[in-house]
């Protein structure tokens, strides 16, 4: 289930990240041990988390995904192992939160980017979400949110009514 999509322009936030291209079968084992390096990068550079947890799709997921998982932060963070500085940056998006486990959220993202296009924007080919609440919570999946970011072309047809 997905709130009411809408339109906003997203902060240009500074990151800290780790590039993976795996298959979409192997995203569960390469997600979390990226997960914990991250974290414990961060935290032996004295460095906080600015925000929650994410992954930016760098093309729309297929077979493999090519993404960054990432944490804002509010200080510049020194490359080590697999950690690099990163950015999120700031673009017009279709946004909207999905309440749900990690397996709807194909289908979210579809009931999104159907939305974008009936109301005549294009969507581009890469997009982001944000862990709001998740498995780290200890609650029910069911109970989980991810803010879904699609970034947007400018109005590409007039909207359907």
């Amino acid at each position: 289930m997905i709130d009411a999509p809408h339109i906003v322009q997203s902060a240009q936030q500074h990151t800290a990240v780790i590039h993976l291209t795996v298959p979409r079968t192997g995203i569960r084992e390469a997600f979390g041990p990226a997960c914990g390096e991250l974290s414990a990068a961060l935290a032996a550079q004295g460095v906080a988390p600015a925000g929650k947890l994410y992954s930016h799709h760098l093309r729309l997921p297929s077979e493999t995904f090519d993404f960054e998982i990432g944490l804002p932060v509010a200080q510049d963070v020194a490359p080590t192992g697999r950690v690099r500085p990163g950015e999120l940056p700031s673009l017009k998006v279709a946004r909207t939160i999905y309440h749900g486990p990690m397996e709807g959220l194909g289908v979210a993202w579809g009931q999104l980017g159907d939305w974008a296009r009936a109301k005549g924007h294009l969507p581009e080919p890469f997009l982001w979400e944000v862990y709001l609440v998740g498995a780290d919570s200890g609650l029910d999946p069911s109970k989980w949110q991810t803010e879904l970011n699609w970034p947007i072309a400018d109005s590409v047809a007039p909207p359907n009514s």
